[in-house]
């Protein structure tokens, strides 16, 4: 399971040598794994990867995947003994990299964005059922129920009361199932915090999710992406399938809404930038908060051997440091890898018509 401390390592780690980055998709459905060995062998080939790569990366599919996931990533660099694979439960874009010192790791970013800790409650009157995903997976799932909520009979001479008070009296249904839905929101805060939930959904009926939302602390509020109708009988299959639904609508709202706060603070001269190589400039000087990018944007450059100052531009010396530039092959996910190591937030953008008007690359700046 990737978690945020292995991107960290694959972040630090930079090779004296070029590291293979592989990012294949082995999508049971699309194919078995013969097809997938050969598209493998092809891309391997297609990008130059020496022999003793390449073997080391193949006896890794032959010997240790087992093909039941929907993509795995591999990095390797077989002169410093260096070798690290993630099964993924989620679909990546099948390439190689072969051309960085570094591991490609530009994807893995944004499927930690994409995709990583969701939290959904199932929610009726007598209690929750909740679920914590991480990349496709179910992480862990609890439950808590309440007291058991009964309908009064009308007339009649037998009539079921609802819960007892202390005093014998009859609770009404009404409060019970408040007091459950209460109950259930201060456990669902407790497990949300304890799997580090970045996105949370709520599945119910209308009046159900209402009150449990309510009852939630304004934290946990704030971070609700979406409800759903939904039985508490719902298998984890059918409850993550849903989550990735709304997610991905989520996502893409919240895109929009980066990518416009971006351009007017740009437009304006307040707080954003946009197109790459302002966007350098400003991750040099450590001042992005958070970096936004069309998804799939490469664009070639240079970065300064001494204070790795990046750049589209072709210059003799680096006006920081005086050092020399080196060619890069990509100074967008160079950019991406500096930023998050300085705790910037990178956020990566499907589709969006006005970033792409605008260089494909922006930032909100933290001053």
């Amino acid at each position: 399971m990737l978690t945020k401390s292995n991107l960290q390592e694959l972040l630090d780690f930079e090779a004296q040598h070029l590291v293979l980055s592989v990012y294949l998709n082995t999508e049971p459905s699309q194919g078995n794994a013969d097809v997938y060995r050969l598209k493998l062998r092809s891309m391997l080939k297609d990008a130059d990867v020496p022999e003793a790569e390449s073997d080391v990366i193949e006896r890794y599919f032959d010997q240790e995947y087992d093909w039941a996931g929907r993509s795995v990533v591999v990095f390797s660099c077989v002169p410093e003994d260096f070798f690290r694979a993630y099964p993924l439960a989620v679909p990546v874009r099948s390439r190689v990299r072969y051309n960085s010192k570094r591991p490609h790791v530009k994807p893995l970013a944004n499927l930690l964005d994409s995709y990583g800790h969701y939290g959904v409650a199932l929610v009726d009157k007598q209690g929750a059922r909740l679920f914590s995903f991480h990349l496709g997976e179910l992480q862990e799932q609890e439950g808590v129920l309440g007291e058991d909520v009964q309908r009064i009979k009308h007339g009649g001479g037998s009539q079921a009361g609802g819960q007892r008070g202390h005093d014998g009296q009859s609770i009404p249904p009404k409060q019970v199932a408040e007091r459950n839905l209460k109950s259930a929101a201060q456990f669902a805060a407790h497990f949300f915090s304890e799997h580090k939930v970045r996105r949370v959904m709520i599945g119910g009926t209308d009046k159900n999710i209402a009150q449990f939302r309510e009852y939630l602390p304004k934290k946990w509020q704030s971070l609700i992406v979406g409800t759903f109708p939904m039985s508490m009988a719902a298998g984890h299959d059918q409850v993550l399938e849903k989550a990735i639904e709304i997610g991905a609508e989520a996502e893409r709202q919240r895109e929009e809404h980066l990518v416009d706060a971006v351009v007017t603070s740009a437009s304006k001269g307040q707080g954003g930038i946009v197109n790459l190589d302002d966007t350098l400039s400003a991750a040099h000087e450590g001042r992005v908060q958070t970096l936004l990018v069309q998804e799939g944007y490469r664009a070639p450059g240079y970065r300064c051997q001494g204070c790795s100052y990046l750049t589209t531009q072709e210059m003799a010396t680096c006006p920081f440091c005086g050092g020399d530039f080196e060619e890069i092959p990509d100074a967008v996910e160079l950019v991406v890898q500096n930023i998050m190591r300085q705790g910037g937030d990178i956020e990566f953008v499907t589709n969006n018509e006005t970033l792409q008007e605008y260089g494909n690359i922006g930032a909100l700046l933290r001053y």
